[in-house]
């Protein structure tokens, strides 16, 4: 059974699964900042996943970063998957934009996050998930 590192769990909205990844919003306005996580136990790298999975992966990452980037007309989008802090495998998609506070510099260790309210979490949720239904129709569980 798939489970959530704790960090990911505190830090996060569960938003959907997609056929191999738990979609994850963070919990911090200043970014719309998704995370996909591979639902596969004990893995930390991509490397460590199986072929067809890593091919599932990079579809999901693709199709996410090009909604996101429709979705909040971006500048810039950054995909990551460094887990140094959180082990288990997740890949960041963090839309940017050349007014946000941390540009052009990373966003890691830039501020303070700043939680978001009930009204920006429905938002976010109801956008993402209307523009990945569209596209990847019969593949999303809520």
């Amino acid at each position: 059974m798939f489970t959530l590192h704790p960090r990911l769990n505190q830090d996060t909205f569960q938003i959907a699964d997609l056929p191999l990844s738990r979609l994850c919003m963070m919990n911090d306005e200043r970014f719309p900042w998704f995370i996909l996580v591979p639902r596969v136990n004990d893995i930390t790298e991509i490397h460590q996943l199986a072929e067809n999975d890593r091919m599932q992966l990079m579809r999901e990452s693709c199709v996410l970063a090009e909604t996101l980037m429709s979705i909040f007309s971006g500048y810039k989008m950054n995909v990551a998957a460094l887990g140094n802090m959180v082990p288990q495998l997740h890949i960041h998609h963090v839309v940017r934009f050349q007014e946000d506070v941390a540009w052009p510099g990373p966003i890691w260790c830039t501020g303070t996050p700043v939680a978001m309210d009930d009204p920006t979490v429905s938002q976010r949720q109801k956008q993402i998930l209307d523009a990945l239904c569209q596209i990847l129709p019969d593949t999303i569980r809520l």
